[in-house]
């Protein structure tokens, strides 16, 4: 008989239900405060029109969609166009016939385009959040993975710089109630617009930022290597290297004086920084940091940006996001600002099981076993469980009459705190024994006390 191989795709993984707990339990989390703040949800496909999505990311962005193969190849005719359309990609030509749909890439681009589809009967602003997998071609590594949750909330049709105070606060508030000790990395991209005038070098700020933005993985010298090869000299690289040290400090703000004078633009794009922090709290200003290096590369930001690092851990953002005046202009439907953040749910987890942060109930399913020791018995045990389970309690009966060391190791691999001990003698009496596993205290209940009993 053959072997069977069987794997994941690279980039992967199953959840089992420990894992799938710890991740509600986030989840979870970061829905509530969500509603706190009088966001709505949403959902949208898993996959878009090839066209809603290319040019969206930015060169390297676009290079990591996953495309999706056009159906059809059991018709010997759609077959041959599609083989005839691939020759044509070979040689370069259009590949519309080979693919038109794609995984999506992050939820901000496809949530653009329901504003677009929806603007007519929407109420501005719009607050929604939105909670589903996304897909990138990236090579996977630690914290980095081809399919993940992304968690977003978005306001559009505003142009407030309060939604930008109300999201870092979102950032705090779901944080501090996942223990997670971070601090948020602030910029503007009117600052690297600024950065790039002082040049006079006819280079976009999108693609500057998108330079800008792998300084972290690729280092200064890379990034100043790039930059010459686009005619950049070294009195250019002299006004841009200064900026781009004044890096997570708040006081940072004030370096860009002389900058101010020289760019409109970036003394504006610094204000709305400096408006954003005024409106923190005293604790919250100590765990928000100006950092003018700070680009988050994707093409649709325009204002005030954001990153969320995890202190006291080497992992990568595990939030971000910014304000984009005109994303759903790429639709046709222009004039409807937004801002918005994203939480990274896998990163965010990876960071909490590094360092234990998880509570101890969250590994809780089943809260109540019950013995199963014969059929009268089991019985009766079942009449006791279900109104316990009508009220809430999470129980199970034991699947067969077995003995008491079997059914004992069943209930700690599955963590079960208590388990319910209902023999001939308990049924006669209309008792119960209650046992805590932990503890390993046990007492004597009656039948009514147990349905009344607080098992958290």
């Amino acid at each position: 008989m053959a072997k069977v191989t069987v794997g994941l795709p690279q980039g992967t993984r199953d959840f089992g239900p420990d894992v799938v707990r710890k991740r509600n339990y986030i989840l979870s989390t970061i829905r509530n405060v969500f509603e706190l703040y009088g966001f709505q949800p949403l959902e949208t496909p898993a996959m878009e029109n090839l066209d809603t999505l290319m040019g969206k990311y930015g060169e390297e962005g676009d290079k990591l969609i996953f495309k999706i193969l056009n159906n059809g190849l059991d018709n010997p005719e759609k077959e041959k166009q599609v083989r005839d359309d691939f020759e044509k990609v070979l040689r370069g030509k259009n590949n519309k016939g080979i693919t038109e749909r794609a995984l999506k890439y992050d939820l901000t681009i496809p949530f653009a385009r329901y504003v677009a589809m929806n603007h007519s009967q929407l109420t501005f602003p719009f607050k929604r959040y939105q909670v589903q997998p996304v897909w990138r071609a990236d090579r996977p590594q630690k914290g980095r993975y081809r399919e993940f949750y992304q968690c977003d909330a978005d306001v559009v049709g505003s142009k407030s710089l309060m939604n930008e105070v109300e999201l870092i606060n979102i950032y705090f508030t779901v944080f501090e109630k996942l223990n997670i000790d971070c601090t948020i990395k602030i910029n503007n991209r009117k600052v690297l617009t600024g950065i790039t005038e002082l040049t006079g070098k006819p280079i976009t700020t999108k693609a500057f930022a998108s330079i800008i933005d792998k300084l972290d993985k690729v280092g200064i010298d890379k990034i100043k290597s790039e930059l010459f090869e686009l005619g950049f000299t070294q009195n250019d690289w002299t006004k841009i290297e200064k900026f781009l040290k004044i890096a997570d400090e708040t006081p940072g703000l004030h370096q860009f004086a002389s900058l101010k004078m020289d760019s409109s633009i970036a003394a504006e794009g610094i204000d709305e920084v400096s408006y954003v922090i005024s409106h923190l709290s005293d604790a919250q200003k100590k765990k928000i940091v100006f950092n003018s290096s700070l680009a988050r590369g994707l093409d649709y930001y325009t204002g005030c940006i954001f990153e969320v690092k995890a202190n006291n851990v080497q992992m990568g953002s595990i939030g971000g996001g910014g304000r984009y005046d005109d994303l759903t202009g790429l639709f046709g439907v222009p004039n409807i600002p937004g801002v918005g953040i994203s939480f990274g749910v896998d990163r965010i987890y990876d960071v909490m099981e590094e360092l234990q942060l998880f509570p101890e109930e969250v590994h809780i399913g089943t809260q109540v076993l019950f013995f199963n020791l014969g059929t009268a018995e089991s019985k009766v045990a079942f009449s006791l469980l279900q109104p316990l389970r009508e009220k809430g309690v999470r129980g199970e009966l034991y699947h067969e009459n077995s003995k008491f060391d079997k059914q004992f190791k069943y209930a700690e691999k599955k963590n079960i705190p208590y388990v319910v001990i209902l023999g001939e003698e308990e049924v006669k009496a209309g008792t119960v024994k209650l046992k805590n596993i932990k503890t390993g205290e046990q007492q004597t209940l009656s039948q009514e006390a147990l349905i009344n009993f607080s098992f958290i």
